[in-house]
């Protein structure tokens, strides 16, 4: 995979950058092939952006379906000129070290806020991945919402990666960031009870401090609503606005509950667009995060 993501990742930045900037990366980059010491990456890695500038790379639908079939999951929709070359310097580097999980912590401690972006980005190509999920981890911590969400955004690293105990506290730290949950790849499959209660408590907190709750926390509640779950829906549809009843009625149509029909019928407009597909998470998720 690495060298497919090598050669993927220079065919875009080819289009973007100029003659001399493409012999400079590519100067580095055998550099590194040569001799994977942390001093010449770290050089590499931060004159980048000064080199070869931050444009957008600019993707086309085509160039982004070349990337899932490179790697699944593998999703480089938003990035730029500096997040690509600084990847393929860390990719590069990982086919020639043997200790690039040392390299690749050592880096993150060291990073400022778009070093960090990329050294994130690149998690879904880099060599022995389950060596870096306590660092992904780490990363999780942040207070800076473009660090966190190169972690959990587009990225198929968490989903694969993150042990339960991990992956809730990503998803609730997403809402403490005000983060928009769609794009985190797995949200329904890693789904669980744990987590649905986790929500619910957050959720009551927001409620007695008078605070919104974001429509899109239900999506993790609903496979799991019964009981004091299902109660929380019955309040989302009496006193929510009408993002958070088409919310309710997604997550009412996941719940194993029988009178989760019954919760339905009180809400019919918006029952029969989440049965016809007129609204998913990602429509409601998108809504959500034009109006914050």
């Amino acid at each position: 995979m690495s060298d497919a993501a090598v050669a993927q990742i220079k065919v875009w930045l080819d289009r973007c950058l100029t003659t001399e900037q493409m012999e400079w990366l590519d100067g580095q980059l055998d550099k590194i092939v040569a001799e994977p010491t942390p001093r010449n990456i770290q050089i590499a890695f931060g004159l980048v952006p000064r080199k070869l500038g931050k444009t957008d790379l600019g993707l086309s639908e085509s160039e982004l379906q070349a990337a899932l079939e490179v790697r699944p999951g593998w999703c480089p929709q938003y990035w730029s000129v500096d997040v690509a070359a600084r990847v393929l310097i860390l990719v590069s580097a990982g086919t020639a070290t043997n200790n690039f999980a040392e390299q690749f912590i050592s880096l993150c401690r060291l990073a400022d806020v778009a070093e960090a972006v990329a050294l994130y980005n690149g998690l879904p190509l880099y060599p022995e991945p389950a060596k870096l999920e306590t660092q992904a981890g780490e990363g999780l911590r942040t207070n800076m919402r473009s660090v966190f969400e190169a972690i959990a955004h587009n990225n198929p690293f968490p989903r694969e990666q993150f042990d339960e105990n991990r992956w809730n506290h990503m998803v609730l730290k997403a809402l403490f960031v005000d983060s928009s949950l769609y794009p985190i790849q797995g949200v329904d499959d890693r789904a669980n009870p744990e987590l649905a209660r986790i929500l619910s408590d957050y959720a009551h907190e927001r409620w007695a401090a008078s605070r919104p709750v974001t429509p899109e926390l239900w999506r993790c509640v609903g496979p799991f609503a019964e009981g004091a779950l299902l109660q929380d829906l019955e309040r989302v549809i009496s006193e929510g606005g009408n993002l958070e009843k088409q919310a309710a009625a997604l997550a009412l149509r996941a719940s194993p509950a029988p009178e989760a029909k019954d919760l339905l019928a009180r809400i019919p407009a918006e029952a029969a667009a989440a049965a016809e597909g007129q609204i998913t998470w990602d429509s409601i998720g998108q809504a959500h995060a034009q109006q914050a």
